[in-house]
């Protein structure tokens, strides 16, 4: 795979190391002389020493033969300006984006850039799993990190025990989807007039962030 890695510093640079040691073809695009003299004497890759947001850089260093280009620089607004260049301009299929600041990542998106990382919001998401409710478990987070999937057990005396799916419909998080419903040993899934109980443990499909309301509407309030 052809792979431009923009911005050389700890990020890009390590990410280089690896991409090669994973038998991949790399370029990397980096306007600090020092580093790319470092990258270029290390790794034998092609180095384009120079502005990323200009599209003859971009060009220079292979990108409108790239499968993917990875902006890794420490500046949202180059690493956004740069995938959309490489899109717009250069024709790139796939296009990455380091993102420093978790609230740039929706932005991102709607911009068209492929798929953000954020070392940030990843932490923020650890961290959050580990002092979760008892009741509430984190399973899964997929679709770029949107969606989550989420295990409730229903304590006695929760607010969702005794309550059909339709009841609880109005007050669950808005997209919020009850995908199974599990009972001792068996596995339900979920209509309308599903009725559930104390003890049951509910997956539930939601946005990234609804957790809290998701556990207030099911278990109530800690």
């Amino acid at each position: 795979m052809n792979v431009v890695v923009v911005g050389a510093g700890k990020v890009g640079y390590y990410l280089t190391k690896t991409l090669l040691e994973h038998g991949h073809r790399v370029s990397v695009v980096e306007k600090n002389p020092a580093r790319c003299a470092r990258v270029a004497e290390e790794f034998e890759v092609l180095t384009i020493c120079g502005d990323a947001t200009v599209v003859a850089n971009l060009a220079d260093a292979g990108a409108d033969r790239a499968d993917v280009l990875v902006a890794t620089t420490g500046l949202d607004e180059v690493n956004l300006v740069t995938c959309q260049l490489a899109q717009r301009r250069l024709g790139v299929r796939r296009t990455v984006a380091r993102v420093n600041n978790p609230k740039n990542r929706s932005l991102f998106r709607r911009l068209g850039v492929d798929l953000t990382v954020s070392s940030t919001g990843l932490i923020v998401d650890l961290i959050e799993r580990e002092i979760a409710s008892e009741h509430v478990r984190t399973l899964l987070t997929f679709h770029y990190g949107e969606l989550t999937l989420v295990e409730v057990t229903l304590p006695a005396g929760a607010p969702g025990a005794h309550r059909s799916v339709a009841q609880l419909a109005p007050h669950l998080p808005e997209g919020c989807v009850l995908v199974s419903v599990i009972r001792g040993d068996q596995v339900l899934i979920p209509r309308g007039d599903t009725v559930l109980r104390p003890g049951d443990s509910v997956m539930a499909l939601a946005h990234t962030g609804a957790e809290e309301s998701l556990r207030r509407a099911l278990v109530g309030r800690a």
